[in-house]
């Protein structure tokens, strides 16, 4: 017996059977289609589900025993000004974070495609290094380094280095200056260690540092490939017209990389918005739950108060965020048809 090989002996295969060539590709796509149902769908409505019930604890929701009320877990989170304060907390973390990583990633970038720049094949292959470590295994260094010790990273940085690099100017201008005598200004000088992980804002500022280094390779590696597509002609021609390097940037530059750019500051805004192990691995979202992300709260409320029904309601609220925030940017960001549209 002989199989069929060609495409046209395929074709002709299938045309004895009572499937159409469109039958065939549908019925090809239906593994997929269940698998995607299977591990995304179920779980979205079954957690649905039991944001509407009064579930408790695990038994509840694995052995049954619930019983079902309504929307009152939604009015109740609706109420709660935790609730309030983990989203703000949130959104400014996705906006803060999204700006930097954004200003942070076109710079490197940048550089990596610069003529001038030496090397840029073995720097390129440096950045993307952090995308190599276990997310886990870099905000455990990025905890330490934040220490609140005396002799933390950073504190030491600041207290030694930094401080003795600002006396060392106020010396130079001193030594200088034969009519005055300059010291270093106070107000530019670090007095004592940062309580980094135990200051509301102190904290914030290690939160969205870490997430920069956790995304700035992703975006480094987009923003380079669209930097590469940008035609040399058209910084020719601006460079007829007289223009300077930070007038190409925005005039020629900007405007050739703004759709890569934009598809990668959605997938990485998306990505902020469902931080979890920055903050709890931090300081669990503290001081006082001040800086309780939207995910830490939700797993707050199921594991430490036994509230299921309610971090299910939470964790719907924030479905619903992310898929409108997903659905504004395509939609008015242009990317719907694709990122190299022109």
């Amino acid at each position: 017996m002989s199989y069929p090989r060609t495409a046209s002996e395929i074709t002709e295969a299938l045309s004895g059977t009572p499937f159409t060539r469109r039958d065939w590709g549908l019925l090809l796509v239906v593994p997929g289609i269940v698998l995607f149902a299977s591990f995304m769908l179920y779980p979205i409505f079954y957690l649905f589900y039991i944001s509407l019930t009064d579930a408790t604890h695990a038994g509840t929701v694995i052995g049954g025993g619930s019983e079902l009320v309504g929307l009152d877990n939604y009015v109740r989170l609706l109420s709660d000004t935790q609730f309030w304060t983990s989203m703000g907390i949130t959104w400014l973390f996705v906006a803060v974070s999204l700006v930097l990583k954004v200003a942070v990633a076109i710079g490197v970038a940048l550089v990596l495609n610069h003529s001038r720049v030496w090397g840029k094949r073995h720097m390129r292959a440096l950045v993307i290094i952090p995308l190599g470590f276990p997310t886990i295994f870099t905000i455990t260094v990025w905890r330490g380094m934040f220490s609140s010790a005396r002799f933390g990273v950073l504190n030491e940085f600041l207290l030694t280095y930094y401080n003795g690099f600002v006396r060392s100017v106020a010396g130079a201008f001193d030594a200088a200056a034969f009519w005055t005598t300059v010291t270093a200004p106070e107000i530019l000088l670090v007095s004592g260690p940062i309580p980094w992980l135990g200051g509301r804002w102190e904290a914030f500022f290690a939160y969205v540092v870490t997430e920069v280094w956790l995304a700035y390779p992703f975006m480094v590696l987009i923003i380079v490939s669209a930097l590469q597509d940008v035609p040399r002609e058209l910084h020719d021609a601006a460079k007829v017209d007289g223009a300077g390097y930070f007038h190409r940037f925005v005039n020629v530059t900007l405007p050739a990389i703004r759709r890569p750019v934009l598809f990668a500051a959605i997938l990485t805004a998306a990505a902020s918005f469902q931080q979890f192990l920055i903050p709890w691995i931090f300081n669990r979202g503290g001081p006082a739950r001040q800086n309780e992300l939207i995910l830490v709260y939700g797993f707050r409320e199921a594991i430490s108060f036994q509230e299921y029904g309610v971090a299910s309601a939470i964790m719907i609220t924030a479905i619903i965020f992310i898929g409108a925030f997903m659905w504004v940017a395509v939609k008015y960001g242009d990317l719907a048809e694709g990122v190299s549209k022109e």
